[in-house]
């Protein structure tokens, strides 16, 4: 008998502490391996560091991060912040073409990790703020 596990949720507010980005991925790593998605786990804690490193580097009040089951073995990682501007390549206006850092830039380079590993990635303005996300599945 296979065991059908219904959609869930977590949403997990963090404070702007440089400390918050590793509780996030320590608190998604728990969550994957309640629900038997361990082998997600290296692909999605890197899609979540980038995206809370960027809310945690672009803010200065809180962040939340949000992991949704979109299916038995897909995942959303989703990070909201209170900065409204969409970066360069995650938006739908620019249609997700963003030319990325120069070479001898020392940062720059998380967004264009998140879109090279995700399945899926996108973005939209929410609550005086906007959600960045990104989905994995088995396959990434």
């Amino acid at each position: 008998m296979t065991t059908v596990v219904p959609p869930w949720t977590y949403t997990l507010q963090l404070p702007h502490d440089p400390r918050a980005p590793g509780v996030g991925r320590a608190t998604l790593r728990a969550v994957l391996d309640t629900y038997g998605l361990g082998d997600l786990a290296p692909t999605a804690e890197l899609l979540a560091g980038e995206l809370l490193n960027n809310a945690h580097c672009h803010t200065d009040g809180p962040y939340t991060l949000r992991l949704r089951s979109s299916s038995p073995e897909r995942i959303r990682v989703a990070v909201w912040d209170s900065n409204p501007q969409i970066p360069p390549g995650f938006g739908e206006a620019d249609g997700g073409v963003d030319s990325g850092p120069p070479e001898t830039a020392e940062n720059g380079r998380g967004l264009h990790i998140v879109r090279a590993c995700a399945d899926r990635w996108g973005s939209y303005p929410r609550h005086a703020g906007k959600l960045l996300w990104a989905e994995v599945t088995p396959s990434s």
